[in-house]
């Protein structure tokens, strides 16, 4: 490099300002009119003056923000808006029974139809009413019409009560004497169970489960001309009978299935046909030993030495689907499509309770082992458990979908099952008094249900998809599926000593079932 690049360059030296450069100027301008060059102040105020160089006067003027506002930003909100209402309506249930749609919209204020329109045309446009005015206005418009309703004056709100006659309170008591030594002696035998070893019990679950799967079809027949709809094992095991929709009742002798006696008496459909407990045990033959009912209300006692009723029970206007014997025998009671349950003293030959509390059909009932409650199921979907030595509801079964079709306590006395049309099975704790765990057992109705009558330790139910399935206790896990009915399943059993299981069908046919 040389010497002339190195010395240091001398030259005018930029100035650098801060800060606003109208402050600046207006600095500048003050100093030159204080004692600055005239005639550059002179200059500058000639191009003020002729409009060249503009200060401001410390005015400013607000920009508007147009992003929300005029044609585009209205647009763009509309369009926002649009959006949403479309995502609400993609979430939005809306029945496809064309009659609740119509419904609804007559509750919303709309025309329920229109010039053309289809029910699919009728669910898109309460879809998008719904979508605009939300979900929740349909039940904001039937709780207001229920409150516009006029309601009579003498409505009352409190819990009433028929008064019943006094034989109905000389039962009572004769169940709380009977049910009383009965649970005492459940219980003693429970805390005997609970003594047993854990292996011990390990061992005897897995010999059951063993059993279980090897349950196979042992006996198949045919059992009428018309589908057989009920099945009942006698006490003693050795007898089963059947009732078909011919309106006969047979009695099968077990396990070789031969016909022993063909009851007729019924004109219409047999719902059921129960023998009554001690029957083939302690009764005589020529005693009341079976029960029967059938579509027409008609209900039905036979003894074992004849083929015609001994005595009719008349006073159902409805049809009796289900009966069942109370523990003691003395009692019988009948499930009525009249929205009751009925409660026979055969001692006194005469109705002593009619249990009204469904608000459909009670399809089904079943008397608690020790014989101090009963359990209604109804087509109302619910079930109810009634306390008999006071009277009461004691607990209310509400989680089935569809109508409850069977019921069944187990033999500990603290569970219960319900089978349903929702193709499910509830075991219900009566002490927690809620749904301990629901089986989706089938893939149709279920018909029947049926715990083991020894100890409960296993669950048969029966449906409409021709099969039935033996569930384990307590895990409740499936043992084995007895297929082999050409049509629906529409009773089974389990035989007192736990050894047969039956089946009947629509088929025509009834099938014993044996562990090998």
């Amino acid at each position: 490099m040389s010497d002339d690049e190195d010395a240091p360059r001398s030259g005018k030296r930029t100035r650098i300002y801060y800060g606003s450069l109208e402050g600046q100027e207006r600095q500048r301008m003050g100093r030159e009119a204080g004692g600055g060059t005239k005639g550059g102040s002179a200059a500058i105020k000639a191009g003020i003056k002729a409009g060249n160089i503009n200060i401001s006067s410390g005015e400013f003027l607000e920009i508007e923000d147009r992003s929300a506002s005029g044609p585009s930003g209205e647009r763009q909100s509309d369009v926002l808006v649009e959006f949403e209402r479309r995502r609400r309506a993609r979430h939005l249930a809306i029945s496809t029974d064309d009659s609740e749609v119509k419904g609804c919209l007559r509750r919303l204020g709309e025309p329920i139809t229109l010039f053309g329109e289809g029910p699919p045309d009728r669910r898109e446009r309460l879809r998008g009413v719904l979508s605009v005015v939300g979900g929740d206005a349909l039940s904001k418009s039937k709780k207001d019409a229920e409150s516009s309703r006029p309601r009579p004056q003498d409505e009352r709100q409190e819990t009433w009560y028929h008064e019943g006659p006094a034989s109905l309170k000389e039962a009572r008591l004769w169940l709380a004497k009977f049910s009383l030594p009965r649970a005492v002696k459940r219980l003693d035998e429970a805390r005997l169970q609970k003594e047993v070893s854990e292996s011990a019990r390990t061992i005897r679950q897995q010999e059951l489960h063993k059993n279980l799967q090897n349950l196979n079809n042992f006996c198949s027949q045919i059992g009428d001309d018309r589908p057989i709809s009920y099945c009942h094992f006698s006490p003693d095991s050795k007898m089963l009978a059947t009732g078909s929709w011919s309106g006969l009742c047979k009695l099968w002798s077990v396990p070789d299935s031969q016909l022993v006696r063909t009851l007729r008496g019924h004109n219409t459909s047999v719902g059921a046909v129960v023998f009554r407990p001690g029957s083939t045990l302690s009764l005589e033959p020529s005693d009341v030993n079976l029960a029967s009912c059938s579509t027409d209300g008609v209900v039905k006692l036979w003894n074992l030495q004849s083929d015609e009723p001994v005595a009719d029970i008349e006073g159902h206007m409805s049809r009796v689907s289900r009966l069942a014997w109370h523990p003691s025998g003395r009692f019988l009671g009948t499930a009525c499509y009249d929205n009751s349950w009925r409660l026979w003293d055969l001692e006194l030959r005469e109705e002593i309770l009619h249990q009204e509390g469904h608000s459909k059909g009670v399809h089904d009932l079943h008397f608690h082992p020790d014989g101090s409650l009963a359990l209604t199921g109804g087509l109302d979907a619910f079930g109810r458990l009634w306390d008999l030595r006071t009277g009461r509801c004691i607990m209310f079964l509400e989680g089935h979908l569809k109508e409850i079709y069977s019921v069944c306590f187990s033999p500990n006395g603290w569970h219960a099952a319900t089978g349903s049309g929702d193709h499910t099975c509830k075991v219900w704790d009566l002490r927690t008094r809620k749904c301990i765990y629901t089986i989706a057992a089938h893939q149709n109705l279920l018909s029947s249900v049926r715990f083991q009558p020894t100890d409960g330790h296993f669950l048969v139910t029966g449906a409409y998809d021709n099969t039935a399935k033996a569930w384990s206790h307590p895990g409740w896990s499936p043992m084995k599926t007895l297929a082999g009915h050409e049509g629906k399943v529409m009773g089974v059993d389990i035989s007192p000593d736990g050894g047969l299981i039956a089946t009947c069908s629509y088929d025509r046919t009834f099938k014993l079932w044996l562990s090998e």
